[in-house]
């Protein structure tokens, strides 16, 4: 993986609990950058990461809150701003499938208006209201932001029509806020496709062999293969915005 110099440098990621967020957590903090860990303030899993982190010798903090609720997630990214001190990088990683099965294109009836709300505040509208908050801060340290779309944006079933809807609109989002926050503002996103991760869709056995039988790659991704594409996307990549960088193994290439 890429080493970069981030001393000096603040990072908030929301969804850090595991999984995507906490791969790349963890990267930003060995890379040198103070990070805050964002988690549903009831998952124990947010506190337990953030200690081990610290026993590592990182510098990192808990930023506690749900970025699908609008007072909590605007008030958790401004307090994550004032705990920093500044804000270089935003990741928007938290998500939910809203469901802990996959719903067949055919299954309407499962697919409520009560899914619907809970994929919108989370999957889309989460995404918006973090990086409307964070803005000022990033502008003033000419900073980027990295958002977690998926292949199901991308013409990919995913785990319900639903949730590729909002990551659809993630991915018009990404390229509307890199408009809206340029020259001082990068912003991308990552389309993962199947992650081994302690995601909430219950896998099948055979929809986990499919998934990698169809990749060209022969594999899973792991989070540590979105965490090094997002770090790049958020430290490098310096004339890179509104793109969205799929990261699949090949899987929606397999026909």
């Amino acid at each position: 993986m890429i080493r970069y110099e981030l001393a000096g440098r603040a990072a908030l990621v929301t969804g850090a609990a595991s999984g995507i967020g906490l791969a790349l957590a963890t990267q930003l903090a060995r890379n040198g950058a103070r990070v805050a860990l964002n988690h549903l303030a009831d998952d124990p899993r947010g506190p337990e990461q953030v200690a081990r982190l610290r026993e590592a010798g990182h510098d990192v903090i808990a930023a506690p809150g749900n970025v699908g609720d609008p007072a909590d997630g605007v008030r958790m990214v401004e307090q994550a701003v004032a705990d920093l001190g500044r804000l270089d990088f935003l990741a928007n990683n938290a998500g939910t499938p809203g469901s802990r099965t996959s719903i067949a294109s055919h299954e309407l009836d499962r697919i409520t208006d009560e899914l619907w709300q809970t994929l919108l505040q989370v999957n889309l509208l989460g995404v918006f209201r973090c990086t409307k908050a964070a803005a000022p801060a990033l502008k003033a340290a000419r900073g980027a932001v990295v958002n977690t779309a998926s292949i199901a944006g991308l013409n990919s079933p995913g785990s319900s029509m639903a949730y590729g809807a909002t990551k659809a609109g993630v991915i018009s989002l990404t390229k509307n806020l890199a408009r809206a926050l340029a020259p001082e503002v990068r912003v991308n996103a990552v389309a993962p496709g199947a992650v081994d991760s302690a995601w909430m869709i219950e896998w099948t056995n055979e929809q986990r062999s499919g998934s990698i039988d169809k990749a060209l790659l022969k594999r899973r991704c792991t989070p540590d293969d979105l965490a090094e594409v997002m770090l790049f996307l958020l430290a490098g990549a310096a004339m890179v915005t509104g793109q969205t960088v799929v990261v699949d193994g090949g899987l929606t290439l397999s026909g």
